[in-house]
């Protein structure tokens, strides 16, 4: 039987709150359910404020309306990353300036940033590759210096930490998945993470098509009226009892992924010595949520060869992002600096199957068959 790079985990709940949530006549956004999930976040995290979004992408995109991103305006991000990373602040006209990852790590090297800083910078978006927190202290550091705003893309970093902070909690704002490749879905879905009381009021009227309805509905104005920008950010709330049903499950979700990583670390480690390939290092001050397990090749024929085979086995690996600066449409955008850590990445960057389901003996095959693989060369 082949074992795929991701299953979608149902904890048992999903459909019966699905139920409930069209029986209470209120399946549009910020019914019970979407509350239930800003409570969950606000009181687990200390998030300041929580608006759950269609998608990561939404609230990116949010996030690039209530800094007030304007054409010419520059936004420093890492290349090795997801397209909507990039695009959110594209859409506003902005120019992105691609920063290079960690010679060891896919995360934004944050001792060149403050070479990329112009009088056009507006923001910083660090994004929190595999759940693991990037050197958020430097990064507030030069937004404070430079009057900046940072942005975390936490898309694949719930319940992970930075110096016993909680990833989405340090920048002025931050955006989450629940995509069902990550460790708490929805299907589709998303969160923007409000740190910064200034935006509280105006990211409401934003995610709701730029009217004030979520504060009439609360009583707080007797009509409501087009405000602002804006656009249909807000989930439906079936989505959000979905999400709920996770969230409840989310330290049992959480225990499993961190036990698999850790049973692919124990078994691929003797490879690691033998130079076969190399693991994402991350320092004690930044967790591990479990969110993927990634070996990083030597060259890329090696990681092509590596995931034939384990194909063969019926294992299904994957590759991960294509440097944004080398895009198509991005190339020629491009100030023309080799980002040599991104492209490395880009070529040699192979992730394993990482989901709640997977077991033990699937991660020893796993791991064998990686061991098998190198024996035979």
């Amino acid at each position: 039987m082949i074992i795929p790079f991701n299953k979608p985990y149902l904890t048992g709940n999903e459909t019966k709150y699905i139920e409930e949530a069209v029986h209470s006549m209120k399946i549009s956004g910020d019914g019970m359910f979407t509350k239930k999930c800003h409570t969950f976040f606000e009181e687990k995290y200390g998030f300041l404020k929580c608006l759950l979004t269609t998608s990561c992408t939404d609230a990116l995109e949010m996030a690039a309306i209530l800094i007030d991103i304007q054409p010419g305006d520059e936004v420093i991000m890492p290349s090795y990353t997801f397209v909507s990373t990039a695009n959110a602040f594209v859409l506003r006209g902005a120019k992105i300036v691609f920063a290079d990852s960690l010679k060891d790590h896919p995360n934004i090297d944050t001792s060149i940033i403050e070479a990329l800083i112009t009088s056009k910078t507006k923001a910083i978006v660090p994004v929190h590759y595999g759940g693991v927190a990037c050197d958020m202290d430097e990064i507030m550091y030069l937004a404070n210096k430079y009057n900046l705003y940072v942005i975390e893309d936490a898309a694949q970093a719930i319940d992970s930490f930075y110096k016993g902070k909680p990833l989405g909690g340090i920048g002025h704002l931050a955006a989450f998945s629940f995509h069902e490749t990550k460790n708490i879905i929805s299907g589709e879905g998303g969160m923007l993470v409000i740190n910064d009381e200034t935006f509280a009021q105006r990211a409401e009227i934003i995610r709701e098509k730029g009217t004030n309805r979520s504060q009439f509905y609360r009583g707080e104005v007797d009509k409501y009226g087009w405000m602002d920008i804006g656009s249909s950010f807000l989930p439906s709330d079936i989505i959000a009892a979905f999400l709920f049903a996770q969230l409840e499950n989310i330290d049992k979700i959480q225990n499993k992924r961190i036990t698999l990583w850790n049973s692919y670390y124990e078994k691929l480690k003797p490879l690691v010595e033998k130079n076969h390939f190399k693991l994402l290092e991350f320092t004690k001050d930044k967790t591990n949520n479990g969110h993927l397990f990634a070996l990083v090749m030597n060259n890329i024929e090696e990681r092509a060869a590596l995931i034939d085979f384990m194909k063969k086995s019926e294992i299904t690996p994957v590759f991960h992002y294509l440097s944004l600066h080398k895009s198509p449409f991005y190339l020629e955008k491009h100030d023309g600096r080799e980002l040599e850590n991104s492209d490395r990445f880009t070529d040699n960057l192979v992730r394993l199957p990482l989901y709640f389901e997977l077991s033990e003996l699937e991660t020893i095959k796993i791991s064998d068959t990686i061991h098998n693989f190198f024996n035979a060369r």
